[in-house]
Protein backbone atom coordinates (compact mmCIF):
# COMPACT_ATOMS: atom_id res chain seq x y z
CA UNK A 1 0.00 0.00 0.00
CA UNK A 2 2.74 2.19 0.57
CA UNK A 3 4.63 1.84 -2.49
CA UNK A 4 1.65 2.34 -4.25
CA UNK A 5 0.95 5.68 -2.49
CA UNK A 6 4.71 6.23 -3.30
CA UNK A 7 3.77 5.44 -6.99
CA UNK A 8 1.35 7.57 -7.08
CA UNK A 9 3.03 10.50 -5.76
CA UNK A 10 5.72 10.30 -8.91
CA UNK A 11 3.53 9.75 -10.90
CA UNK A 12 1.58 12.76 -10.36
CA UNK A 13 4.76 14.70 -10.43
CA UNK A 14 6.23 13.30 -13.36
CA UNK A 15 3.06 14.07 -15.12
CA UNK A 16 3.49 17.84 -13.96
CA UNK A 17 0.22 17.19 -12.00
CA UNK A 18 0.54 19.91 -8.52
CA UNK A 19 0.12 18.06 -4.70
CA UNK A 20 -1.44 20.58 -2.77
CA UNK A 21 0.92 22.02 0.36
CA UNK A 22 -1.64 22.95 2.30
CA UNK A 23 -5.48 23.28 2.50
CA UNK A 24 -6.96 27.03 1.84
CA UNK A 25 -9.33 28.36 4.15
CA UNK A 26 -12.00 30.55 2.54
CA UNK A 27 -13.81 33.26 4.80
CA UNK A 28 -16.28 35.72 3.93
CA UNK A 29 -16.11 39.73 4.78
CA UNK A 30 -19.15 41.49 4.60
CA UNK A 31 -19.22 45.08 4.63
CA UNK A 32 -22.26 47.95 4.07
CA UNK A 33 -20.15 50.92 2.79
CA UNK A 34 -18.97 51.02 -1.53
CA UNK A 35 -15.87 49.65 -2.47
CA UNK A 36 -14.92 52.70 -2.99
CA UNK A 37 -15.23 53.80 0.56
CA UNK A 38 -11.64 54.49 2.31
CA UNK A 39 -12.61 51.81 4.73
CA UNK A 40 -13.55 49.29 2.12
CA UNK A 41 -10.05 50.04 0.36
CA UNK A 42 -8.49 49.50 4.05
CA UNK A 43 -10.61 46.44 3.67
CA UNK A 44 -9.48 44.88 0.80
CA UNK A 45 -5.71 45.70 1.33
CA UNK A 46 -6.47 43.75 4.59
CA UNK A 47 -7.15 41.08 3.32
CA UNK A 48 -4.74 41.14 0.20
CA UNK A 49 -1.84 41.17 2.93
CA UNK A 50 -3.27 37.92 4.43
CA UNK A 51 -3.08 36.13 1.55
CA UNK A 52 0.52 37.51 0.85
CA UNK A 53 1.48 36.82 4.51
CA UNK A 54 -0.51 33.36 5.03
CA UNK A 55 1.45 31.76 1.46
CA UNK A 56 -2.40 32.00 0.00
CA UNK A 57 -3.40 29.53 2.82
CA UNK A 58 -6.38 31.92 3.61
CA UNK A 59 -8.40 33.74 0.92
CA UNK A 60 -10.73 36.58 2.42
CA UNK A 61 -13.58 37.49 0.33
CA UNK A 62 -14.25 40.89 0.61
CA UNK A 63 -18.66 41.41 -0.11
CA UNK A 64 -19.06 45.27 -0.26
CA UNK A 65 -21.85 47.75 0.09
CA UNK A 66 -24.41 45.80 2.22
CA UNK A 67 -24.04 42.60 -0.83
CA UNK A 68 -24.00 40.00 1.42
CA UNK A 69 -25.54 40.88 4.51
CA UNK A 70 -27.10 44.48 5.18
CA UNK A 71 -25.58 46.12 8.29
CA UNK A 72 -27.51 45.56 11.16
CA UNK A 73 -27.22 41.35 9.98
CA UNK A 74 -23.23 41.53 10.02
CA UNK A 75 -22.70 40.90 13.60
CA UNK A 76 -24.95 38.13 13.93
CA UNK A 77 -23.47 36.65 10.78
CA UNK A 78 -20.27 36.41 12.05
CA UNK A 79 -21.13 35.76 15.76
CA UNK A 80 -23.13 32.18 14.16
CA UNK A 81 -20.00 31.79 11.35
CA UNK A 82 -22.01 32.88 8.49
CA UNK A 83 -19.72 34.83 7.64
CA UNK A 84 -16.30 34.34 9.38
CA UNK A 85 -15.34 37.81 9.40
CA UNK A 86 -17.16 41.04 9.08
CA UNK A 87 -16.90 45.27 9.37
CA UNK A 88 -19.48 47.07 11.38
CA UNK A 89 -20.50 50.05 13.08
CA UNK A 90 -20.24 49.64 17.01
CA UNK A 91 -23.19 52.11 17.48
CA UNK A 92 -25.60 50.12 15.44
CA UNK A 93 -25.39 47.55 18.60
CA UNK A 94 -26.11 49.71 21.56
CA UNK A 95 -29.19 48.50 22.52
CA UNK A 96 -27.16 45.08 23.36
CA UNK A 97 -24.59 46.80 25.62
CA UNK A 98 -23.97 49.90 25.85
CA UNK A 99 -20.21 49.72 25.53
CA UNK A 100 -20.91 49.14 21.63
CA UNK A 101 -22.43 52.59 22.14
CA UNK A 102 -19.69 54.87 23.70
CA UNK A 103 -18.41 56.36 20.13
CA UNK A 104 -21.57 57.73 19.13
CA UNK A 105 -21.83 60.01 22.20
CA UNK A 106 -21.95 63.61 21.01
CA UNK A 107 -19.20 65.44 22.21
CA UNK A 108 -17.53 63.37 24.18
CA UNK A 109 -14.48 62.71 22.39
CA UNK A 110 -14.73 65.24 19.03
CA UNK A 111 -11.05 65.23 17.78
CA UNK A 112 -9.19 62.12 16.32
CA UNK A 113 -6.58 62.30 19.08
CA UNK A 114 -9.65 62.22 21.29
CA UNK A 115 -11.32 59.67 19.71
CA UNK A 116 -8.12 57.42 19.64
CA UNK A 117 -7.86 58.04 23.44
CA UNK A 118 -11.15 56.96 24.00
CA UNK A 119 -10.79 53.75 22.10
CA UNK A 120 -7.77 52.75 24.05
CA UNK A 121 -9.38 53.08 27.32
CA UNK A 122 -12.58 51.26 25.95
CA UNK A 123 -10.70 48.16 24.01
CA UNK A 124 -10.20 45.90 27.18
CA UNK A 125 -14.10 45.78 28.15
CA UNK A 126 -14.97 45.65 24.09
CA UNK A 127 -12.77 42.75 23.89
CA UNK A 128 -14.62 41.33 26.60
CA UNK A 129 -18.14 42.02 25.48
CA UNK A 130 -17.31 40.55 22.08
CA UNK A 131 -15.38 37.46 23.60
CA UNK A 132 -18.48 36.02 25.32
CA UNK A 133 -20.41 36.26 22.42
CA UNK A 134 -17.38 33.83 20.17
CA UNK A 135 -16.36 36.55 18.39
CA UNK A 136 -12.79 39.08 18.96
CA UNK A 137 -12.26 42.42 17.78
CA UNK A 138 -9.14 42.72 15.08
CA UNK A 139 -9.11 46.37 14.62
CA UNK A 140 -11.15 49.63 14.65
CA UNK A 141 -10.58 52.76 12.57
CA UNK A 142 -12.89 56.13 12.68
CA UNK A 143 -15.33 58.11 10.49
CA UNK A 144 -14.68 61.82 10.31
CA UNK A 145 -16.40 64.06 12.34
CA UNK A 146 -20.24 64.10 12.26
CA UNK A 147 -21.87 67.09 10.87
CA UNK A 148 -25.43 67.77 9.85
CA UNK A 149 -27.21 67.45 6.68
CA UNK A 150 -30.12 69.91 6.34
CA UNK A 151 -31.70 72.73 4.23
CA UNK A 152 -32.96 74.28 6.51
CA UNK A 153 -31.44 77.06 7.82
CA UNK A 154 -30.19 76.04 12.13
CA UNK A 155 -29.52 79.04 14.23
CA UNK A 156 -30.28 76.60 17.22
CA UNK A 157 -31.52 73.05 18.29
CA UNK A 158 -35.43 74.54 18.08
CA UNK A 159 -34.98 75.43 14.46
CA UNK A 160 -34.72 70.85 13.97
CA UNK A 161 -38.22 70.17 15.11
CA UNK A 162 -39.99 68.20 12.40
CA UNK A 163 -37.30 67.63 10.61
CA UNK A 164 -37.29 64.11 8.73
CA UNK A 165 -33.77 62.51 10.16
CA UNK A 166 -32.14 59.55 9.41
CA UNK A 167 -31.62 57.45 12.49
CA UNK A 168 -29.06 54.42 11.58
CA UNK A 169 -28.26 53.48 15.61
CA UNK A 170 -29.55 54.06 18.95
CA UNK A 171 -27.51 57.59 19.46
CA UNK A 172 -28.82 59.11 16.74
CA UNK A 173 -32.32 58.12 17.15
CA UNK A 174 -32.23 59.41 20.74
CA UNK A 175 -30.66 63.24 19.52
CA UNK A 176 -33.72 63.10 17.25
CA UNK A 177 -36.10 62.66 20.17
CA UNK A 178 -34.59 65.12 22.40
CA UNK A 179 -34.46 67.97 19.56
CA UNK A 180 -37.75 66.69 18.41
CA UNK A 181 -37.31 65.64 14.49
CA UNK A 182 -38.79 62.52 13.34
CA UNK A 183 -36.30 59.82 13.72
CA UNK A 184 -36.31 57.19 10.40
CA UNK A 185 -33.97 53.72 10.18
CA UNK A 186 -32.12 53.99 7.15
CA UNK A 187 -28.84 52.37 6.23
CA UNK A 188 -25.71 54.14 4.95
CA UNK A 189 -26.39 52.08 1.32
CA UNK A 190 -30.17 53.07 1.36
CA UNK A 191 -29.56 57.46 2.30
CA UNK A 192 -29.09 58.27 -1.66
CA UNK A 193 -32.85 56.77 -2.37
CA UNK A 194 -34.34 57.46 0.93
CA UNK A 195 -33.71 61.59 0.22
CA UNK A 196 -34.45 61.06 -3.24
CA UNK A 197 -37.76 59.70 -1.94
CA UNK A 198 -38.51 62.18 0.78
CA UNK A 199 -38.33 59.89 3.57
CA UNK A 200 -35.48 61.61 5.23
CA UNK A 201 -34.34 65.19 4.51
CA UNK A 202 -31.98 65.40 7.17
CA UNK A 203 -29.40 63.31 8.93
CA UNK A 204 -26.01 63.10 11.00
CA UNK A 205 -22.86 62.09 9.80
CA UNK A 206 -19.27 62.71 7.80
CA UNK A 207 -18.33 64.05 4.80
CA UNK A 208 -17.63 60.78 3.93
CA UNK A 209 -20.92 59.52 3.72
CA UNK A 210 -22.23 62.52 2.10
CA UNK A 211 -20.12 62.00 -0.76
CA UNK A 212 -21.10 58.34 -0.98
CA UNK A 213 -24.35 58.93 -0.85
CA UNK A 214 -24.51 61.79 -3.35
CA UNK A 215 -26.12 63.55 -0.71
CA UNK A 216 -24.97 67.23 -2.17
CA UNK A 217 -27.79 66.12 -5.04
CA UNK A 218 -30.51 66.96 -2.90
CA UNK A 219 -28.99 69.03 0.34
CA UNK A 220 -26.89 71.95 0.04
CA UNK A 221 -25.72 72.74 3.64
CA UNK A 222 -23.77 70.89 6.30
CA UNK A 223 -23.07 71.62 9.41
CA UNK A 224 -19.59 70.84 11.21
CA UNK A 225 -20.68 70.37 14.46
CA UNK A 226 -17.51 67.64 14.97
CA UNK A 227 -20.09 66.28 17.40
CA UNK A 228 -18.14 62.78 17.42
CA UNK A 229 -16.56 60.18 15.65
CA UNK A 230 -17.72 56.42 15.47
CA UNK A 231 -16.13 53.39 14.54
CA UNK A 232 -16.12 50.57 12.33
CA UNK A 233 -14.75 47.10 13.78
CA UNK A 234 -13.55 44.26 12.33
CA UNK A 235 -14.78 41.21 13.84
CA UNK A 236 -14.04 37.83 13.19
CA UNK A 237 -15.53 34.61 14.56
CA UNK A 238 -13.33 33.26 17.53
CA UNK A 239 -14.27 29.28 16.31
CA UNK A 240 -12.86 30.05 12.75
CA UNK A 241 -10.04 32.09 13.73
CA UNK A 242 -8.55 29.03 16.32
CA UNK A 243 -9.02 26.82 13.49
CA UNK A 244 -6.21 28.51 11.62
CA UNK A 245 -2.58 26.90 12.63
CA UNK A 246 -0.70 29.81 14.14
CA UNK A 247 1.34 30.97 11.32
CA UNK A 248 -1.82 32.03 9.77
CA UNK A 249 -3.05 33.29 12.85
CA UNK A 250 -0.27 35.63 13.31
CA UNK A 251 -0.46 36.61 9.37
CA UNK A 252 -4.26 38.02 10.25
CA UNK A 253 -3.18 39.82 13.35
CA UNK A 254 -0.36 41.46 11.90
CA UNK A 255 -2.12 42.48 8.95
CA UNK A 256 -5.08 43.78 11.31
CA UNK A 257 -2.63 45.76 13.46
CA UNK A 258 -1.21 47.44 10.40
CA UNK A 259 -4.79 47.93 8.49
CA UNK A 260 -5.72 50.21 11.96
CA UNK A 261 -2.49 52.15 11.72
CA UNK A 262 -3.39 52.62 8.03
CA UNK A 263 -7.31 52.90 8.71
CA UNK A 264 -6.35 56.23 11.49
CA UNK A 265 -4.27 57.78 9.37
CA UNK A 266 -6.46 57.68 6.09
CA UNK A 267 -9.48 58.88 8.01
CA UNK A 268 -7.86 61.93 9.40
CA UNK A 269 -6.15 62.84 5.43
CA UNK A 270 -9.86 61.86 3.79
CA UNK A 271 -11.65 64.31 6.53
CA UNK A 272 -10.50 67.21 4.34
CA UNK A 273 -10.61 65.41 1.03
CA UNK A 274 -14.24 64.92 1.46
CA UNK A 275 -15.17 68.51 2.65
CA UNK A 276 -13.55 69.85 -0.74
CA UNK A 277 -15.45 67.38 -2.56
CA UNK A 278 -19.03 68.90 -0.75
CA UNK A 279 -17.93 72.36 -1.51
CA UNK A 280 -16.55 71.53 -5.01
CA UNK A 281 -19.87 69.89 -5.44
CA UNK A 282 -22.03 73.20 -4.40
CA UNK A 283 -22.55 72.17 -0.60
CA UNK A 284 -21.95 75.11 1.80
CA UNK A 285 -20.22 73.80 4.56
CA UNK A 286 -21.56 75.85 7.48
CA UNK A 287 -19.89 76.73 10.72
CA UNK A 288 -22.57 76.13 13.33
CA UNK A 289 -23.98 79.00 15.54
CA UNK A 290 -22.89 79.39 19.30
CA UNK A 291 -26.48 78.65 20.26
CA UNK A 292 -26.89 75.66 17.61
CA UNK A 293 -23.63 74.21 19.69
CA UNK A 294 -24.66 75.20 23.11
CA UNK A 295 -27.48 73.57 22.52
CA UNK A 296 -26.00 69.99 20.98
CA UNK A 297 -23.66 69.83 23.89
CA UNK A 298 -26.57 69.97 26.21
CA UNK A 299 -28.10 66.86 23.92
CA UNK A 300 -24.51 65.44 24.43
CA UNK A 301 -24.84 65.68 28.02
CA UNK A 302 -28.13 63.96 28.72
CA UNK A 303 -26.87 61.31 26.44
CA UNK A 304 -23.58 60.72 28.56
CA UNK A 305 -25.50 60.68 31.87
CA UNK A 306 -27.82 58.33 30.25
CA UNK A 307 -24.88 56.10 29.17
CA UNK A 308 -23.61 56.19 32.63
CA UNK A 309 -26.91 54.71 34.58
CA UNK A 310 -26.92 52.06 32.07
CA UNK A 311 -23.25 51.48 32.53
CA UNK A 312 -22.50 51.37 35.66
CA UNK A 313 -19.35 51.53 37.40
CA UNK A 314 -17.44 49.53 34.43
CA UNK A 315 -18.93 52.74 32.06
CA UNK A 316 -17.80 54.97 34.63
CA UNK A 317 -14.18 53.77 35.05
CA UNK A 318 -13.84 54.15 31.28
CA UNK A 319 -14.90 57.38 30.91
CA UNK A 320 -12.39 58.36 33.87
CA UNK A 321 -9.84 56.61 32.11
CA UNK A 322 -10.14 58.72 29.02
CA UNK A 323 -10.61 61.71 30.70
CA UNK A 324 -7.36 61.69 32.78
Amino acid sequence: MKRFVALAAASAFATGLALPAAAQTKWDLPSAYPASNYHTENLQQFANDVDKASGGKLKIQLHPNASLFKAPEIKRAVQGNQAQIGELLLVNYENEDPFYGLDGIPFLATSFADSFKLYKASRKALDDKLGKQGMMLLYAVPWPPQGIYTNRTLNSVADMKGLKWRAYSPATSKIAELVGAQPMTVQAAEVSQALATGVIDSYMSSGATGFDSKTYEHIKSWYNTQAWLPKNAVIVNVAAFNALDKPTQDAVTKAAADAEARGWKLSEEKNGWYLEQLKGKGMNIVTPAPALMSGLKKVGDEMLADWLKKAGPDGQAVVDAFRK
